[in-house]
Order: structure tokens, then C-alpha cells, then sequence
């Protein structure tokens, strides 16, 4: 059964977009209905994808078959494996930002937990959900990126500290700059990295600034030695922790976040204040730190940025920028900013919760690469659903996920609700595949669940 709502089949449409990596029509069938299969079976477990798959539902030994396209054992005539999978998304995005003038580029990591897991290849230990222990799973390296109109997924990587070849995080981490930096570079856009304190590292920022691209990071290591000008003008080094007595208020900004404000009992997203502050200062860094002893030292100017919700009792974010912090719409620009790096959480909820990649079962560890890549392409279908609530097919899904209109006309469905809209239009498309083989198969379908169906058993 085909899916065209509006005369449109939009997945099938964004799906012909990796074509170009499909050798034959069989597999190309096959990795159509996987990527339907994994959005309808919230699932990465072979078996579930192939029975919520429109295309390979009815069909014998479906799940076999995507077990060896996970192992890259379909046909030789494809390059369906996690580089070129994620590849390929990245150059969509690009081509979809070619237009914007500025991108913002949230990138964090994500762990892959497996805590029952022991056969799995390469398995590492990774932080629980809670923070408070380790346990079996693997390490990602992730981002989007986002134009004022467009946004896509710009990054993804899954590795462990056990395979054979891992260098380093570090190097990790550096493999994916450059990648991004190299991609983002014909686009003539002012790129901007947005990134949390896992990324205070000065490596991390001088390959930013060398490609003269941009950052707004949050900081961890409070004890870092920078620079301060003083009233006469002198460079003076200093400890970020005590230049926090010389930032300048700048902007009050309203916010919508998870809190418990004080005196409330629980969390709930509520409009909190934020207040802006900040001060120049300058920091040094060598370049290529990580790869040459002898690389060119340089120094950079820099903005120290606090961030303090008013009536909340978090402890302040502390982030550091290279974009001027000087009035308060530049205060305000730095905030939503660092704000925009959760858009990156939304795309792991989607990928995590929603296509739900931890329930990954295949033992080499290239197949969870292969399996969770194609997660990421259900995913960035997503992140191309209208973002206009004047889109038929977005009415439609919104409708078909149970979204109902809320006062604000600004607050339009989201991504969650999106997609269960499209899981149950696939359902039914997987339900009318097995009942038309049911059919051709037997002649007909059983009396009492045609009567149910409320259609004739032939």
C-alpha cells in the first residue's frame, strides 16, 4: 500500500534521496520498508521493524533480511553502512541550509545503554540514566544544525574505547569538527557551535577558531586561566572563576524551561527569568594542540557569559564566546544560543524514546552502527515534516497523533506527536499488506474479524 496523503507519499520522497547508495531494486524495497518498519515498531529490534513495515510485513524471513543489511550482507552493489547512511544525511542538510546566512550547530554526546548486553562486540562502560553508576553500552557524537527556516542532522558517530582502532574521544571529537567544519564551509554561512561543558576544552575551541567558525560553550573547569584588561589597559591572567566579579548585567530575559522554582514541590515547565551578564576577556591556545608540540600559538578575545534563573535554585551557567557581548540583544542572541543546544535532546528523544534505538539486538558492533544510522534517517525525515501547520500532511499526521489545538496559535504539534501520527498511518498500511496476503493466500479472511473489520471476508 502506498502512502499519499495530499496525492504526496513524503517519506517515500525523502527516502529516494539515498537512492544514490542502493545498488538494486530488491534492496531498495527492502531499505524503504525498514525505515517505514522502524518508525512503525518505535524499535530497532529486526523482528518488530519487519512486522510494522508496510512493505515487508507480509512478506517471509523480512526480519532475516534486515539482520544482513545490518551486517551489510544484502548485496555488493550497495553501500548501506553507517559512514555512508550518515554521509548522505549530512549532505541533505547542507543542501537544505544553503540558503540561511547563519546556522546554529548544538553538538553533544549521547550514550547508547545496553545494561543487559554481554555478547555485543566492543561493548564499553557507559554513565546510567541516572549519573550515578556505569554500565554496558556504547558512546555517540551528535549534532544538528539549525537555520532561521531549515534545519537538519549534521553529525552522528557511534564508537567504544574497546574496538581495535579507537585513538581517543579527544580524537573523536576532533574527527568530527573537521568533518562538520568541511561540510558546513561552501555554505558561506557564519556557523556557530553551540556546546555543553563536556566540550570545555581548548582543543576543541582552537579547531573551531582556526576554521573561523564560532562557539558558545558552557563551562566546567572554573579554574581555567585566562586573561582580564585592566583599567590601564594591561593584560592581567587570572582565574575565570574570579572574573565573574567584573561581569556587567546586560539583559532579563523569559524562558521556558523544567524547574521547581522555590517553594514548589515538583519540576514542571513553567516561564522562568534569566539574567544575562558579562565581560571580555582573552584566553591562548596553541594550534593543533593535540597533534603537533610545535603548533603556532595564538590568542583570541573572548566573552565570559553568566547566565542566573531569578527564583530558581540552580547554580549559575557559566559559558564562554567569541561572539561580542556588548549590548543587550548580543547578551540575549548568546543565551538562545546555548538554549538551542537542546534541540539536539529533542532529536535524541525522537531517536532514543521514539525509534527506539536502544533496543538494538545484533552482536557486531558495525550492525549497531548500520541499525542506529538508520535510525537517524527515520529521524531526519522528521526534522523535514512541515514546519507550517498550514501543510495537509502535517494537519493530517498532527490529527492522526492525537494533537488538539491549544490556546496559543504559536505552539503547533511537535516532533512527538508527529511521529506517532505516522506510526499509526503505517500501521494501517502494515495491516492492509497482511490482510491482502491473508486473502490471496486463503481466498479469504476469517468470518468474525472480517465482520469486525466491517468488510466482506473475499
Amino acid at each position: 500500500m502506498e502512502l499519499r496523503p495530499a496525492e504526496v507519499d513524503a517519506l517515500s520522497a525523502y527516502l529516494c534521496y539515498f537512492s544514490p547508495l542502493i545498488g538494486d531494486y530488491r534492496t531498495q524495497t527492502l531499505f524503504r520498508g525498514t525505515i517505514k518498519g522502524i518508525i512503525g515498531s518505535e524499535s530497532l529490534v529486526c523482528a518488530h521493524i519487519a512486522a510494522k513495515s508496510p512493505e515487508l510485513a507480509a512478506r517471509p524471513n523480512s526480519a532475516q533480511r534486515i539482520r544482513r543489511l545490518a551486517r551489510q550482507k544484502t548485496t555488493q552493489r550497495s553501500t548501506l553502512d553507517a559512514a555512508s547512511l550518515t554521509g548522505r544525511l549530512r549532505q541533505r542538510s547542507i543542501e537544505e541550509l544553503r540558503d540561511e546566512d547563519e546556522i546554529w550547530v548544538p553538538v553533544d554526546g549521547s550514550d547508547l545503554r545496553k545494561p543487559h548486553a554481554h555478547e555485543m562486540e566492543a561493548l564499553q562502560r557507559v554513565k546510567t540514566l541516572d549519573k550515578q553508576g556505569l554500565t554496558n553500552g556504547y558512546r555517540t557524537l551528535n549534532a544538528v544544525a539549525i537555520g532561521r527556516k531549515r534545519r537538519g542532522i549534521l553529525y552522528h558517530h557511534l564508537f567504544s574505547n574497546n574496538e581495535d582502532d579507537f585513538i581517543s574521544e579527544s580524537h573523536e571529537i576532533q574527527t568530527a569538527l573537521h568533518t562538520m567544519i568541511e561540510a558546513t564551509r561552501p555554505l558561506q554561512a557564519t556557523v556557530i557551535y553551540a556546546m555543553d561543558s563536556g566540550l570545555d576544552d581548548i582543543a576543541v575551541w582552537g579547531t573551531i577558531w582556526e576554521a573561523g567558525q564560532h562557539l558558545v560553550c558552557r563551562l566546567q573547569h572554573m579554574n581555567r586561566l585566562v586573561e582580564r584588561q585592566d583599567s590601564t589597559g594591561t593584560w592581567q591572567q587570572i582565574s575565570i572563576e574570579r572574573t565573574s566579579d567584573y561581569l556587567q548585567a546586560y539583559a532579563a530575559l523569559e524562558t521556558e524551561l523544567v524547574v521547581r522554582k522555590r517553594g514548589q514541590r515538583v519540576e514542571k515547565q513553567q516561564r522562568v527569568t534569566a539574567e544575562v551578564s558579562a565581560c571580555p576577556l582573552r584566553v591562548s591556545y596553541q594550534v593543533d594542540v593535540r597533534t603537533k608540540a610545535d603548533g603556532a600559538q595564538r590568542q583570541k578575545t573572548v566573552w565570559l557569559v553568566r547566565v542566573a534563573l531569578e527564583d530558581v535554585p540552580w547554580e549559575p551557567w557559566y559559558l564562554i564566546t567569541d561572539i561580542p557581548v556588548t549590548d543587550a540583544e548580543s547578551a540575549k542572541k548568546v543565551f538562545r544560543i546555548y538554549r538551542q543546544r537542546w534541540a539536539i535532546e529533542d532529536a535524541f528523544k525522537i531517536t532514543k524514546e521514539c525509534l527506539g534505538w536502544e533496543e538494538v539486538q545484533v552482536l557486531k558492533i558495525d550492525a549497531v552502527r548500520t541499525l542506529v544510522a538508520l535510525a537517524w534517517v527515520a529521524a531526519g525525515f522528521l526534522y523535514e515534516l512541515g514546519v507550517t501547520f498550514e501543510d495537509a500532511e502535517i494537519r493530517l499526521l498532527a490529527r492522526l497523533g492525537g494533537w488538539e489545538q491549544r490556546r496559543d496559535p504559536e505552539r503547533g504539534p511537535g516532533k512527538i506527536i508527529l511521529m506517532r501520527g505516522l506510526r499509526r498511518l503505517l500501521d494501517m498500511a502494515a495491516a492492509e499488506a497482511i490482510l491482502a496476503d491473508e486473502i490471496e493466500t486463503y481466498g479469504q479472511l476469517p468470518p468474525r474479524l472480517a465482520a469486525m473489520l466491517h468488510r466482506p471476508p473475499t
